[in-house]
């Protein structure tokens, strides 16, 4: 069972043991100053830009401003419209001046999540991955068993008595969609479906659709036709190297799409992308474990991990076991994964 990390008023609770609501806003709320300025990190996906938003909301009028950053570049199109309908106001890592705020808080990821956040030191986390190590905070509401943190964010709203804006509602009932698979992951709980339940007759659900139709440019069309022509199957896992992409979401795209294939029971997408090679991991997490083969396949090489049916690797290229001037190939992958996997 996957357990929960809490940190309220320095005491810390690993274990399935539930703290209210109350206790948990309260908690949060008692780290904060008048004078606060906050800065709120996400790697921008719709569950972390919802959750950014609706920690916003929660800090209105009792800090002195607040602040969204994310460190990836928004490529995906869903996002983008997402962010463009709803107007949400984020911003570039790069620019802004992170270590000149008061307090700063991770949201949906964990210090060791990017490498850009593990030279920070956060006041807050929270966040619905498993439980990683080597990192503190003063506050912290990790819970696993939720399918997204947007959920937790609704209880924290409904727990300050503030009915969230059309938009803020929207924007988690997308998150809460998105990340639960439209409730097709079996990492959620009855508070899922109670946040998705009470957002549903304040969300404009004819945006929801449009964020959900815009997914694909035409020009990545190409990524089909390669992925197509590329692919191999090895004891039912389906292998994908994609080359060079111009966002790494195409990745997601592709890898989900060959998840729908009969007699794939593991699908793994690679592409490389700036210096880093992502691969994506997906597999239907009866008896398999995505987070736990990306971790055992490249984890020594940089940051990898996710959930049982879905997981990531983003890894320097330099730091790959590969010989100079040698391409990284659908074989390469399948070499790098075959050597825990037989």
């Amino acid at each position: 069972m996957l357990k929960r990390l809490e940190k309220i008023a320095d005491t810390v609770t690993q274990s399935a043991s539930r703290n209210s609501a109350s206790t948990r806003l309260n908690g949060f709320w008692d780290i904060f100053e008048r004078d606060d300025e906050v800065l709120i990190l996400i790697s921008a996906d719709p569950d972390a830009i919802a959750s950014a938003m609706a920690v916003k909301r929660l800090l209105s009028y009792r800090v002195q401003s607040v602040a969204i950053g994310y460190p990836n570049e928004i490529r995906r199109l869903n996002n983008i419209t997402m962010v463009d309908r709803l107007k949400i106001p984020i911003e570039r890592m790069h620019t802004l001046p992170v270590k000149e705020y008061s307090k700063r808080i991770l949201v949906d990821s964990q210090p060791t999540h990017h490498t850009c956040f593990e030279k920070i030191q956060f006041d807050a986390v929270i966040d619905h991955h498993p439980v990683t190590k080597g990192w503190d905070a003063q506050f912290i509401d990790i819970r696993p068993e939720y399918g997204a943190v947007a959920s937790m964010m609704v209880e924290y709203l409904r727990a300050a008595n503030i009915k969230p804006s059309v938009a803020l509602a929207t924007a988690l009932f997308y998150g809460i969609k998105v990340d639960t698979q439209n409730f097709q992951k079996k990492n959620m709980q009855t508070g899922d479906g109670t946040s998705f339940r009470y957002l549903f007759n304040i969300a404009n659900l004819n945006l929801v659709r449009k964020f959900e139709l815009t997914e694909l440019r035409r020009s990545e069309l190409k990524y089909f036709r390669i992925a197509l022509n590329e692919v191999k199957s090895r004891k039912g896992r389906a292998y994908v190297h994609l080359g060079r992409v111009g966002t790494p979401d195409i990745l997601v795209i592709i890898a989900d799409f060959f998840n729908h294939v009969d007699k794939f029971d593991w699908v793994i997408v690679s592409g490389v992308h700036g210096e880093k090679l992502v691969v994506i991991f997906r597999c239907d997490g009866y008896r398999k474990n995505a987070g736990k083969l990306a971790q055992k396949t490249f984890g020594e090489y940089g940051p990898a991990g996710g959930h049982k049916e879905a997981a990531r690797a983003e890894v320097p290229i330099k730091n790959l076991p590969m010989r100079e001037n040698q391409e990284f190939t659908t074989n390469t992958l399948i070499r790098i994964i075959t050597r825990y996997v037989k």
